[in-house]
């Protein structure tokens, strides 16, 4: 296979029809990350067959003519192929002539899955039997992919270093993730797949007027106020909302429908609000936000209900909470996240994480370790 540089108008058409399209390799992605350079890049079979896409950021090294290469939840290639080492071959040869001195990626790719009531059933042991310290890799999946486990041993055997995640979340994107599956299912089958007391609480937001509405650029003024609320409340980072505008702006210029924002009001007032981005029936939520008073008023069920809603009318299969902590320790600052999520009666999904390939092992090296000092 060949690795080359493509136009937008080809890289487009192929990635609309891969089952693992995800927003991050879309080149719109490429225009909210500003600050890093990019290609889009294709896999090319000897018949001239594209094959495999990859949008890949660059980073500058500061005071050197040397980049770090970064290919957010991709590259989007046969991850079940036997020869899988043969697709990477020729990106290396690729990222050579940009002067790249290493290689991050964290694949599209799940190793494991938990189903809902497994993990509320586990979290009753655990209660039961005073446990502290365990995570979802304590408990047997539910599914387990070995084709997963065969990519990280050609990977690993490659010369590619997975990344260990830190407290709660990896690196750059989560490891952990709780997707609600849409597939072939009516919405009132989706419905009554909610634990009651969540069903309960939806309705309680309706009895109390809490509306849910799609909002436009103009409400991302009221939701980063929100947003900036929330982050110092649970005490994370937060970007700044120039990153916010041109991600809405961006988005949006590529489909209407890839990004929405969406507020949930009661009384004139914004209670939780969230961002929803659609690609190829996988939607994405991204930085809820909510505020610390009203919440009898249960906010946050009626938004996620109104989304799965509209989700489910676009044509997704997948509603993605995205990142959750593997944490099933009930003192754990983030688990009432999954605890919430836990009860649209979804899957918690492991992927198989963060991998660094070293071009330049040396330079490399020098990088990881100011990037452990920082």
């Amino acid at each position: 296979m060949e690795v080359k540089t493509v136009q937008k108008e080809e890289y487009l058409s192929f990635i609309e029809n891969h089952p693992l399209a995800n927003f991050m390799q879309y080149p719109s992605w490429a225009e909210v990350k500003k600050d890093w350079q990019h290609d889009l890049l294709g896999w090319f079979e000897e018949d001239g067959k594209m094959v495999g896409c990859a949008l890949v950021l660059y980073r500058k090294m500061p005071a050197l003519n040397k980049f770090l290469a970064y290919i957010p939840r991709g590259p989007l290639i046969d991850w079940n192929a036997k020869n899988i080492k043969d697709w990477f071959f020729p990106l290396f040869d690729h990222l050579k002539v940009r002067n790249v001195f290493t290689v991050k990626m964290d694949p599209p790719v799940v190793r494991a899955k938990w189903h809902a009531r497994t993990i509320q059933s586990y979290i009753r042991d655990i209660r039961t039997h005073g446990l502290k310290g365990k995570t979802l890799t304590d408990l047997g999946p539910d599914w387990q992919d070995p084709a997963a486990d065969y990519v990280q041993q050609v990977l690993t055997e490659m010369g590619w270093k997975k990344k260990s995640p830190e407290e709660g979340f990896s690196t750059v994107q989560p490891q952990f993730e709780y997707r609600l599956n849409l597939k072939d299912r009516t919405l009132d089958e989706v419905w009554k797949g909610f634990r009651r007391s969540w069903r309960q609480n939806i309705r309680k937001a309706e009895k109390e007027q809490v509306v849910v509405t799609v909002g436009e650029e103009q409400d991302l003024d009221a939701y980063y106020d929100l947003l900036k609320a929330t982050a110092e409340r649970k005490q994370f980072g937060v970007r700044n909302y120039a990153y916010f505008q041109q991600m809405f702006r961006a988005l949006k210029q590529d489909d209407a429908d890839r990004i929405r924002l969406y507020l949930a009001i009661w009384n004139d007032r914004l209670l939780s609000a969230a961002l929803m981005l659609h690609t190829a029936g996988h939607v994405w939520v991204l930085y809820g936000a909510s505020h610390h008073e009203n919440r009898d008023k249960m906010p946050n069920y009626a938004l996620h209900w109104r989304m799965i809603q509209d989700a489910h009318r676009m044509g997704a299969h997948t509603y993605d909470f995205r990142g959750i902590s593997p944490s099933l320790d009930a003192e754990s600052p983030l688990f009432g996240l999954l605890n919430f999520e836990l009860g649209f009666r979804g899957e918690a999904c492991q992927l198989i994480g963060e991998w660094d390939y070293p071009l330049q092992p040396m330079l490399y090296w020098a990088f990881d370790m100011y990037m452990r000092k920082r």
